[in-house]
């Protein structure tokens, strides 16, 4: 049970540390920063899918004043790869997207290197390309001819001679028995499109290589800076102290600047212009084209249940569409292998996750990290099993949902301290008021009217998926007037991540929020390490850190007072920026007189300079079993659902959403207003991929869509008219004060929970995103004899 502790700091709904700075305009972003000497870079992107590069004239770009560099791939033989090492900075030979990079030049500034990448000639073969999910299983044509030489480190496993990056697996019982007992047999296929992050902020960086050493200096709009450092130090064969990254400001990244993109490329063009500083701005369609996406995936879902409604066996096989190059696609594929049941009891478990080669702009990690799209599937299938039962689907899925003393597919206990799924479902339920599936006299009854109401519901789980050492750290130091200052190497791209540590060192030290600066950005060189800004890790994992180095101190001034007293330092509390005797209150000391050393009245000191680390590291992971998934994977898991009211009009397919609830099982909220907005924010995300969002190819594998004009987000005025959010504190033991990440998963389960609503108005299931008014509207025209 949660404590009944009333705290000081924790809980509050306080402002973000960084407000009134965002809104006046202050903070620098790299697409702000000019250097000195500095010189301006464009790329030349390939036209088409699969092309053989048979010639590339730059001679007149060569000549053309103020051209200071340019690069083509016979220039440079490093490839790049955060799992599998399979890209080159540079297309050589052969490209394998529309939109790859081919050349690159510097310039004096951006209307001559544009002009300069006009001038390049390039002469092309077009070959035949692998443009779908098909197309990559057969392997009569292989995106990569080397694949054979990849090596995936024994935890990702690219199959020889096909286009399958990595093909992971959990087996869990008999499937195949568990199919033949079973009184209900459930097959359905689905697919959701890839899809775009948008940010805010395009991708920018800026790389200053000094001619004479190894040295690299990099101004990036990252979320992972040391994870940019180690893969520049892998790709250039130097040490990673030789590589300083600097993270200012970052304006948005949804995980599609989770890895390495724009750095290694702007190093080498600075190390052919003799070390001056070059930087490059993605444009949108840049954006779109040349930077990684979301995976687009396809799935065959089978699954076997008893009158009673007790799920006896699932097999599933996700197909991901991870476009030319592997990038975080291969471990977005591997999280399906033991979260991609759902966060149900199912004792007979195949999954087959397997990531795909094709001749697509590649993709990446994306919020949610692989959940929403498995989601889509686990619970549309949900809802379909629960109509061919008659059975209400909430009962369905607490039926069958994790419990404590169960076990997850991959083996691991729930215990208390996990989470509730169920404590979930429960509240959104509630909260929309289901009273089950509406009757065909009703539907029909609002069908005259042209537009039907519909509701429903849908879980999600999520657990980080990131390497069983990971860490993050954390140093504090205390100035003379007892104010401190922290760093950490995590970045605050807008989840709040500096606001909640402020709070959890405001409240461990016991002193006003005001008196607590967390130092904007990252630099590798000065600030402590953090693995990376994803998975929903920070609040759990550098929450903890900041409680150590927060403890630190206080041992420290606790020391140095105990000796001021002479007492036993187990006589000592804090309170109110105090050190106090717990006996004698009169014997108190404020931490401004500790901070520095504490000085006698005769002049001489003790102590020293108060400075606190602290570091976390997700001790008791393990490696998956390749053959079996078994394994621990997950440091935390969290659960959540969402439900949903909303109305359909039957002609033009229009879906108008009178409420949204969202409730996730956080542990203990640290910052109420934060947590509010990430779900909203996250809710209103899930929406763009179930109703707008989608990479739209041509036959020849270009993207149709890549601008704001024809690749549609969510406006204001596609908010719902209700959004509620609903905390569930059951304590995460091992999360600061119970706290646990929530960050990514608001929307996960958006999309399935906007087709199960569709079911419930139109009667008609939905195995497609996106739900989009025009996809809507000929479902239903196809549909006709419901009508």
């Amino acid at each position: 049970m949660m404590d009944k502790k009333e705290f000081r700091h924790i809980g509050k709904p306080l402002d973000r540390v960084d407000a009134l700075e965002k809104v006046t305009g202050k903070p620098i972003y790299v697409h702000d920063m000019e250097l000195p000497g500095m010189l301006y870079a464009k790329v030349l992107h390939s036209p088409y899918a699969r092309a053989k590069i048979k010639s590339i004239d730059t001679s007149a770009a060569e000549v053309l004043s103020g051209v200071k560099a340019i690069l083509t791939g016979k220039d440079t033989s490093h490839k790049i790869g955060l799992y599998l090492v399979d890209k080159r900075i540079i297309a050589r030979d052969i490209t394998r997207y529309q939109g790859e990079v081919v050349a690159a030049v510097a310039a004096v500034d951006e209307a001559t290197a544009e002009r300069a990448i006009s001038l390049i000639k390039v002469e092309y073969e077009e070959l035949p390309a692998v443009l779908t999910i098909d197309d990559a299983l057969e392997g009569e044509i292989l995106v990569h001819e080397d694949i054979n030489e990849l090596d995936g480190g024994g935890v990702f496993f690219p199959q020889k001679d096909s286009n399958i990056a990595s093909w992971n697996k959990t087996i869990v019982g008999d499937v195949e028995k568990a199919f033949e007992e079973a009184d209900l047999v459930v097959e359905s296929k689905m697919y959701l499109p890839a899809a775009a992050h948008t940010p805010l902020e395009t991708h920018v960086a800026i790389a200053e290589a000094d001619p004479y050493s190894d040295k690299i200096k990099i101004w990036t709009s990252a979320q992972s800076p040391f994870a940019v450092r180690q893969l520049m130090a892998k790709s250039f064969g130097i040490s990673e102290a030789a590589i300083q990254v600097i993270v200012p400001s970052i304006g948005g990244g949804f995980g599609g600047k989770a890895g390495v993109h724009l750095e290694p490329l702007i190093t080498l063009l600075s190390k052919a212009c003799n070390g001056r500083p070059v930087k490059l701005k993605a444009t949108r369609r840049e954006e779109f084209n040349q930077l990684p996406t979301r995976a687009a995936m396809r799935s065959r879902i089978k699954t076997g249940v008893m009158k009673d409604g007790k799920i006896t066996a699932l097999k599933v096989y996700y197909d991901w569409d991870s476009g030319a190059y592997a990038d975080y696609g291969a471990n977005v594929g591997r999280t399906a292998i033991y979260s991609g049941a759902g966060p149900y009891e199912i004792p007979n478990v195949e999954i087959h996750s397997r990531t795909l080669y094709t001749n697509k702009v590649f993709s990446t990690a994306y919020r949610g990290f692989g959940h929403l799209e498995t989601h889509w599937i686990i619970e549309r299938q949900m809802d379909i099993i629960a109509q061919k039962l008659g059975m209400d689907p909430y009962d369905f899925r607490m039926k069958n949902v994790l419990k404590p003393g169960k076990r997850t597919i991959s083996g691991e206990i729930i215990t208390e301290s996990t989470g509730s799924p169920s404590d979930c479902l429960k509240a959104v339920v509630e909260e929309i008021d289901w009273a089950g599936y509406q009757s065909d006299e009703e539907r029909n009854r609002q069908l005259k009217t042209g537009k039907v109401r519909g509701k429903g519901f849908a879980l999600l789980h999520k657990a980080p998926s990131m390497p069983t050492n990971t860490a993050t750290s954390v140093i504090m130091q205390m100035d003379g007037d007892g104010k401190v200052k922290v760093l950490i190497g995590a970045i605050d791209m807008g989840q709040g991540a500096n606001t909640v540590v402020a709070q959890i060192v405001a409240e461990v030290l016991d002193i006003p929020i005001e008196d607590v600066e967390v130092v904007w950005g990252a630099d590798t060189d000065k600030h402590p390490y953090d693995w990376q800004t994803v998975a929903s890790k920070f609040t759990l994992m550098g929450g903890n850190a900041v409680i150590r180095a927060a403890n630190d101190m206080l041992g420290q001034m606790k020391e140095v007072a105990a000796q001021v007293f002479r007492c036993n330092v187990d006589k000592l509390r804090h309170k109110d920026s105090h050190i106090y005797h717990v006996h004698h209150m009169d014997k108190s000391l404020p931490y401004s007189k500790l901070a520095r050393g504490y000085v006698y009245e005769d002049g001489s000191a003790i102590g020293g300079i108060v400075i606190g680390r602290g570091s976390y590291i997700a001790d008791g992971l393990t490696n998956l079993d390749p053959e079996t998934g078994q394994g621990l994977p997950a440091l935390s898991w969290t659960y959540g659902a969402h439900g949903v009211d909303l109305e359909v009009d039957v002609e033009t397919g229009d879906i108008h959403i009178f409420k949204i609830a969202s409730a996730f099982d956080v542990g203990r909220v640290i910052n109420r207003k934060l947590i509010d907005g990430q779900i909203k924010g996250g809710v209103v995300q899930g929406l763009g991929s179930a109703i707008f969002e989608g990479y739209i190819f041509n036959e020849d594998g270009q993207v149709m869509n890549p601008s704001f004009t024809d690749y549609k987000i969510p406006t204001a005025m596609d908010i719902p008219d209700e959004m509620v959010s609903i905390f569930i504190e059951n304590p995460e033991f091992d999360g600061p004060f119970g706290a646990r990440g929530v960050a990514e998963h608001p929307m996960i389960s958006v999309p399935s929970v906007i087709g199960n609503a569709l079911y419930d108005a139109l009667g008609i299931n939905f195995y497609e995103l996106p739900l989009s008014p025009e996809n809507v509207a000929l479902t239903i025209v196809n549909n006709t004899q419901k009508y």
